[in-house]
């Protein structure tokens, strides 16, 4: 992972990181991580994943079981 430093962060900002971070139940470098991270995410991205199981659900889903084939298999002969 990378290492990032911020330099010059007034007094009061540092105050109210620290403050933030504690009413949320988490160190200040853990803060300021979780704010950098909702800052930099697109708003309405969608995920493939969702995406898919959205339209599944909307064609009226699909049968996910899954069905084996239960037959011994044969081993292999090299002969």
């Amino acid at each position: 992972m990378a290492i990032l430093t911020v330099r010059n962060v007034p007094d009061e900002i540092h105050r109210a990181l620290r403050v933030r971070a504690a009413q949320h139940g988490r160190s200040t470098e853990a803060e300021v991580r979780e704010i950098l991270e909702n800052a930099v995410k697109p708003e309405g991205r969608i995920k493939l994943g969702s995406f898919l199981a959205q339209i599944g659900q909307e064609l009226g889903g699909f049968d996910l079981s899954i069905h084996r084939d239960k037959t011994t298999a044969e081993p292999l002969s090299f002969e």
